[in-house]
């Protein structure tokens, strides 16, 4: 995560690009609901980004709307980025060059070609999604919270789903069958 905020913060763009990483990674967003998230969406009642942001039914893979708290590191960098683009209340969070809506697929390619110049292989715009949900499994148990709390902040509908997300870690087992 720190190479990807670190190359983004050299290119044109840096609050917008900083902000597409961390939504990736902090919130675990898909593509379409990058692209589709608006301003009301992460502001609160009075027009400062919330505590959360409420992804929008119409944006989600299959209508899969939810709810995210904002981990603080996002929440700065939205409350950066709305700063710089002059406090809105309506349209998109991500622009285009041309000030416009990104297209889902303007999306994929923008990370396709980060992790490309990044030199990391077999990375594509699911890489920060992957890493979301599996971090936020391997730490649940510190939370008191359940698997189901995971899948939710994924939108998965099924618990299937959301655990074939998650990766073994190796030696995390070997901790383990040493504390049996």
């Amino acid at each position: 995560m720190r190479l990807l905020l670190a190359h983004v913060a050299l290119q044109r763009h840096p609050e917008r690009n900083h902000v597409m990483v961390l939504l990736s990674l902090k919130a675990g967003l898909r593509a379409c609901e990058i692209a589709g998230l608006e301003w009301p969406m992460v502001l609160g009642t009075n027009n400062a980004v919330s505590q959360q942001l409420t992804l929008a039914r119409s944006i989600a893979k299959m209508g899969s709307g939810r709810t995210i708290p904002l981990h603080t590191e996002l929440k700065a960098a939205l409350r950066r980025l709305h700063r710089s683009q002059g406090q809105p209340v309506t349209g998109n969070v991500v622009c285009s060059e041309r000030g416009g809506r990104m297209l889902a697929g303007s999306v994929v390619n923008w990370f396709s070609r980060l992790y490309a110049e990044l030199e990391m292989v077999g990375c594509s715009s699911h890489s920060g999604r992957r890493t979301f949900i599996t971090c936020s499994a391997r730490i649940l148990a510190r939370t008191g919270g359940s698997l189901r709390d995971v899948q939710e902040l994924a939108g998965h509908r099924a618990l299937s789903t959301t655990e074939r997300y998650i990766q073994g870690d190796r030696e995390a087992q070997r901790r383990l069958i040493r504390l049996l």
